[in-house]
């Protein structure tokens, strides 16, 4: 794997640069935002890249910065959302700012990114909750551990049916926080019942 290249700057191109590393000369598919960066022609650049292998290519993909090659390593993991997918959101969100939100389930500003509708938004707050760590958005406050983890279930099983997560956390609040001992199922009934009178 190569995880990151130092060289001279010899061309940049609409959708990323050329960099000679000792004679070698490697092309990177970099950012909008990384490559409006780039120093000028014949500058030393030094850069983070990711080198994505398939049976019919290796494309190396380069960034200014490490959290951001980081991320894009897991948004390929992500269903729907290949290479080309991983650098739009690169393009539009620095990794702050595309954690934020998700952590907040804005649909608007993810389907800001190209290719990317409402149902993909709600795959990625789904898959990326985990992946990166992310805080989840307290559904009910005060339930207990196992109320809790009965809610997350609840919660991804409505986004799969293709509830928006708005419409998830609004059902979820609405499920009363007397029965802690409410299987998945009853809880399900229960938020889907709710979806169906909005």
């Amino acid at each position: 794997m190569i995880a990151g290249i130092e060289g001279t700057l010899v061309e940049i191109l609409p959708d990323g640069a050329v960099v000679d590393v000792h004679g070698v000369w490697y092309r990177l598919l970099m950012p909008s935002g990384a490559i409006a960066g780039l120093p000028p022609i014949g500058a030393t650049v030094r850069v983070h890249t990711h080198l994505h292998v398939r049976e019919d290519a290796m494309t190396l993909y380069g960034f200014p910065r490490a959290e951001q090659r980081d991320l894009f390593f897991v948004l390929l993991a992500v269903g729907g959302i290949g290479p080309k997918g991983a650098l739009a959101v690169l393009s539009v969100y620095s990794p702050e700012a595309f954690r934020k939100a998700l952590v907040t389930e804005d649909l608007d500003a993810l389907t800001l990114i190209p290719g990317v509708g409402k149902k993909t938004a709600a795959r990625m707050i789904l898959e990326l909750r985990e992946k990166l760590a992310l805080p989840d958005l307290e559904v009910v406050p005060g339930g207990n551990g196992t109320r809790r983890s009965v809610l997350v279930e609840v919660k991804g099983a409505l986004i799969n049916l293709g509830y928006t997560p708005a419409e998830t956390r609004s059902a979820l609040e609405s499920l009363s926080a007397d029965d802690d001992a409410a299987s998945v199922e009853d809880l399900l009934k229960l938020a889907l019942k709710e979806l169906a009178r909005t």
